[in-house]
């Protein structure tokens, strides 16, 4: 504790003392499911895949044989995709535009440290549902979020903070833990052997931990999940919400379709109750004191208009507007991103003092050839797009620096003064 204090201490006496003057509103806006390679490929001076194939790993079967043509699952083959194409990363815009949508993939805890393998990263296909598809990326160089990557600063050495899917990202957003179940549930569990492989799939690790998809104990929750043993227990630990709580620092959830989810119609709408953190602690329950803080999208806009917007924001899009494959396309995320940093454009007493981070809960499946640094059991995972904007950093700027999802915390951390969350020492954003 006293070193990660100390390091915080040289880190905002390096990076400028006087960030409490700059920054006022921290604006995190979280979207899904794509590694950096899929959407930044060729991004002028970022370390992308558009170098010779000798430069990183092709992909192998589980013999450890490279594949001569990439072999593709049934969803992708339904969607047009064929099975004849070189090992090699390859365009999906010329199959599916940025309109439509691709097959949603496996994405979970045990998969993506198989497909990473040791950082070589080439057990993308093997291990994937949909196979070749998982080397596919998008050419999104008129989209808003590449014109803001070209106008801010863009990192390219972020890295998802956890294995595997959406659930334990979001927690390791707000808490930098991975939720202990324990070893009597009977909650479905992984099986490994003693190499590794997946014997048996779970959303549990063989030791208790829930790692997958699960849904939150008090409601809103998917409706088939209405034995509550198949649900998760209320969660007692502090999360970023309550250090800022207990510092009188004012902060929100704002997440798409959350009236809809409260009056239940959240499964008519296909909202994620797993992205909406904040549902699986006790101080959010209904009724509970905290639970002020968890709003609709449509309350941000407002807030915003009237001046009354807090110092930090997390924005969850709905599920058609968080560019997840299977349900979201890029081009109706893209058009979200860019109303919200417009928004806050639009009103220079809000923007001269904010900062926006745009980022991705994980790489939904999808391949990149960098290697996540080892830090802990739980990960980094795949690397995954950040974006900064902000009056207040450099312009048209790549930044090389190492970080994770945790790194969110650390900042909002340094800037209000908050006792460090977890025990992943991230490195803050600099300014």
């Amino acid at each position: 504790m006293k070193y990660f204090l100390l390091f915080l201490a040289l880190t905002l006496s390096l990076y400028g003392g006087d960030l409490r003057s700059k920054i006022d509103h921290i604006i995190v806006v979280y979207l899904e499911n794509r590694s950096f390679n899929n959407l930044f490929r060729g991004f002028e001076g970022a370390d992308t895949s558009d170098k010779p194939m000798d430069l990183y790993a092709m992909q192998i079967d589980r013999n450890g044989t490279l594949y001569h043509q990439l072999p593709m699952g049934e969803k992708s083959l339904q969607a047009g995709f064929t099975s004849t194409l070189p090992n090699a990363p390859f365009l999906l815009d010329t199959t599916v535009s940025q309109e439509g949508m691709i097959p949603d993939m496996v994405h979970r805890f045990y998969q993506n440290q198989l497909q990473i393998n040791g950082g070589r990263n080439d057990r993308f296909v093997d291990i994937s549902d949909e196979k070749g598809l998982t080397m596919g990326y998008h050419d999104i160089s008129k989209s808003a979020l590449w014109r803001y990557a070209k106008e801010f600063t863009l990192c390219d050495r972020f890295f998802a903070a956890a294995f595997g899917g959406s659930f334990l990202n979001h927690q390791w957003l707000i808490a930098a833990r991975t939720p202990y179940v324990g070893l009597e549930s009977n909650i479905s569990r992984y099986e490994l052997n003693e190499g590794g492989e997946i014997v048996h799939d779970g959303i549990l690790t063989p030791d208790g931990y829930a790692v997958n998809t699960i849904q939150p104990y008090h409601p809103p929750f998917k409706i088939k999940y209405s034995d509550p043993s198949l649900r998760l227990k209320p969660l007692k630990y502090d999360t970023i919400g309550d250090t800022l709580s207990d510092k009188n620092i004012s902060w929100s959830w704002y997440s798409g379709g959350f009236d809809d989810a409260l009056s239940g119609k959240g499964d008519e709408i296909h909202y994620q109750y797993h992205h909406n953190p904040f549902l699986y602690f006790a101080r959010y329950a209904p009724g509970a004191e905290g639970r002020q803080h968890l709003k609709d999208e449509k309350a941000f806009f407002s807030e915003l208009k009237e001046g009354k917007l807090p110092s930090v924001v997390f924005f969850k899009p709905s599920a058609r507007d968080n560019q997840h494959p299977g349900y979201a396309s890029i081009k109706a995320a893209d058009e979200k991103l860019s109303q919200i940093v417009e928004a806050v454009r639009s009103h220079p007493n809000v923007w001269n003092k904010s900062l926006i981070i745009v980022t991705y809960d994980e790489n939904g499946g999808l391949w990149d050839h960098v290697a996540p640094p080892q830090k802990d059991r739980w990960g980094p995972g795949t690397r995954i797009p950040a974006l900064l904007i902000s009056p207040h950093i450099k312009k048209g700027f790549v930044d090389h620096s190492e970080y994770d999802t945790t790194s969110i915390l650390r900042f909002i951390e340094q800037r209000y003064d908050l006792l460090p969350l977890g025990e992943r020492l991230s490195n803050p954003f600099s300014l």
